[in-house]
């Protein structure tokens, strides 16, 4: 067996039959080896490709995960490569595919049927609906995301908006005000401490064609946009994870199996660094969520259309360095978080 760093990367499986978390060690390199799986209790949508950022959400030692395909949510402890149970909960709606946690409170989107976000705390080990929670979220909702200081919750709208809450001291949504995306088919999204949001655009999977936006919060549910939508050249932005430092973005582009990578200046706005900072299986649709391992040294990046996940050595100044793949996830996988 590799010597272990130390870190863990979470993937769910999506199974329409059951959902499960396969869990994979970091070893010395920032390598994957593959240890167990654990079932969620749940099921997942069975489809090959989950259309959302942040199904596997890791704070923490505990990690969440929707499922898409029994409307409910799963909380377990994390311990390395070990997880236990603490709860699983109906999620407030239909096919939950987006978690955001703060603290206690944990919000869950709903995207199916009439989509909503829901409120939940987590009171010792279980997850508890806060009353009066949930708020309607748009039309065709991608992901849902917790300012850092907690006063303001996020969700992305296909149809080119981005919705905005207040969140009071109890962790309720208040104020709504739905801003007009820079670009086209806003998707995922990253927040840096200061409040400055970087969100990926799919530009209608136009090819080419995708881009990404910056904005900076202001009060709770007021967002300044920064920079507008600057283009990729590439095709379907979906994902964006901001660095450790806060200098640089990944965006994933579904399209082409790329990583292209911007830059962010201390005032938010964003510059294309690399169109094709990293590949995965050039040429070849399929990658989606991606995640920072909690040094910052690693990004992982999942590709659902092989069932692998690639990994890749981040430099001090941004750039990725391949260092291989893990492989044998099913078709469905969907979502991944690191240690």
């Amino acid at each position: 067996m590799k010597e272990q760093a130390g870190g863990f990367v979470y993937v769910q499986t999506n199974g329409a039959d059951h959902n499960e978390v396969v869990v994979f060690a970091r070893r010395t390199g920032g390598e994957l080896e593959r240890l167990h799986s654990y079932l969620t209790g749940g099921k997942g949508s069975g489809e090959p490709h989950l259309p959302s950022q942040s199904s596997v959400v890791l704070d923490g030692d505990r990690l969440f995960v929707t499922n898409a395909g029994s409307d409910d949510l799963t909380a377990f402890t994390a311990r390395g490569d070990k997880l236990e149970l603490l709860d699983r909960v109906g999620s407030g709606g239909s096919a939950p595919r987006s978690v955001a946690v703060h603290g206690e409170r944990v919000y869950v989107l709903n995207t199916g049927g009439k989509p909503n976000v829901t409120g939940f705390v987590l009171e010792s080990d279980r997850l508890v609906t806060v009353k009066g929670s949930s708020r309607k979220a748009g039309t065709d909702p991608a992901q849902v995301a917790v300012s850092p200081d907690g006063r303001t919750l996020l969700v992305t709208d296909r149809v080119d908006k981005i919705h905005a809450f207040a969140v009071d001291a109890d962790g309720h949504l208040r104020d709504h005000v739905t801003h007009e995306s820079s670009g086209a088919t806003p998707y995922g999204l990253d927040l840096r401490a200061d409040g400055v949001l970087v969100v990926a655009e799919a530009a209608g999977a136009q090819i080419g064609k995708a881009s990404a936006s910056s904005y900076k919060l202001g009060e709770p549910a007021q967002l300044a946009p920064v920079s507008g939508a600057v283009g990729s050249t590439r095709s379907e932005v979906c994902w964006a994870v901001i660095s450790k430092d806060g200098r640089t973005v990944f965006v994933t582009n579904f399209g082409d199996g790329t990583i292209s990578t911007y830059a962010i200046d201390a005032e938010g706005a964003i510059a294309l660094r690399e169109a094709v900072a990293a590949t995965t299986v050039d040429g070849t649709p399929g990658i989606r969520d991606e995640a920072l391992s909690s040094d910052g040294e690693y990004l992982y990046a999942l590709h659902a259309d092989t069932g692998s996940v690639f990994g890749w050595k981040v430099s001090a100044g941004g750039e990725l360095s391949a260092i291989g793949s893990a492989n044998g996830l099913p078709l469905t996988a969907a979502g991944l978080a690191a240690s």
